[in-house]
């Protein structure tokens, strides 16, 4: 089973619990002798009850499903060594920490640093097979698979400012949504809040397809040059839906060992 498809049957099978909102009758007065009525619940305070019972051996069953799945699907557990190759060869380092949704990815290009980053939570925007083509409007999308939103920042020791480029990767291929350049490399690379907001008050440059097109492909080839290419284009939703898995099967873990403690 593919780790594309095990991710939209992972879609399915999430359940949206919706509470519903009490109905709160008003409550008349005469003058000043207002009495309210007596609230009265028919559950007892108790973690044992059977709805904890219950949740706790869903729970477990959606881990015992996933156990299975591993067995024929060699995307889930361990990185796949394609994956694992493609870093090596390419010069990349990985740091993806452990239930943070969002991955970087580094190398060097001379006296330039190169930083990648995407983040797991736009596989979000996966639409349902059942649903008809047409209906997601979660983000811009290639062909059948959803965009998933990179960002790449280009340093160098030669220059204080930096590039900061946003592109949208599906079906194998970038497509550069904008190039901002800023003054202050600290401003394009920090993550805190103080820079984010710094950012936002900034001219980020053009819309990119509003720029002469020679100029656009010039700009592609700059990045396909620092290894922003189709290859890095194939790795990162395969990563992503790699470690989208990985973090659910956690997240299965964790809420069932805090029903049942």
């Amino acid at each position: 089973m593919s780790a594309l498809r095990t991710v939209r049957q992972l879609t399915k099978l999430r359940p949206v619990l919706r509470a519903a909102r009490p109905t709160v009758g008003v409550v008349r007065s005469r003058g000043f002798a207002v009495s309210a009525p007596a609230l009265k619940s028919g559950n007892k305070l108790t973690s044992s009850s059977s709805a904890t019972t219950l949740l706790a051996q869903k729970l477990r069953a959606e881990i015992s499903y996933e156990a299975e799945v591993q067995q024929d699907d060699v995307q889930v557990g361990a990185v796949p060594q394609d994956l694992v190759e493609f870093l090596q060869e390419g010069g990349w380092e990985i740091k993806d920490t452990p239930a943070n949704d969002e991955v970087f990815l580094t190398r060097r290009f001379g006296d330039e640093s190169i930083r990648v980053m995407f983040s797991i939570a736009d596989l979000q925007s996966i639409p349902d097979e059942d649903e008809p083509d047409g209906t997601d409007d979660e983000g811009p999308t290639r062909g059948d698979e959803p965009a998933l939103r990179v960002s790449v920042a280009i340093t160098k020791s030669t220059h204080p400012g930096a590039l900061h480029a946003d592109l949208y990767c599906a079906d194998g291929a970038f497509d550069v949504a904008n190039v901002a350049y800023y003054k202050d490399a600290r401003v394009a690379t920090e993550l805190s809040i103080a820079s984010d907001w710094e950012r936002r008050t900034l001219w980020t440059g053009p819309l990119f397809e509003s720029l002469d097109p020679a100029l656009n492909e010039a700009f592609e080839a700059y990045l396909r040059e620092r290894g922003v290419d189709s290859a890095l284009a194939g790795f990162v939703p395969r990563y992503a839906l790699w470690k989208e898995q990985r973090e659910y099967l956690e997240w299965l873990h964790g809420v069932e060992g805090f029903v049942k403690a």
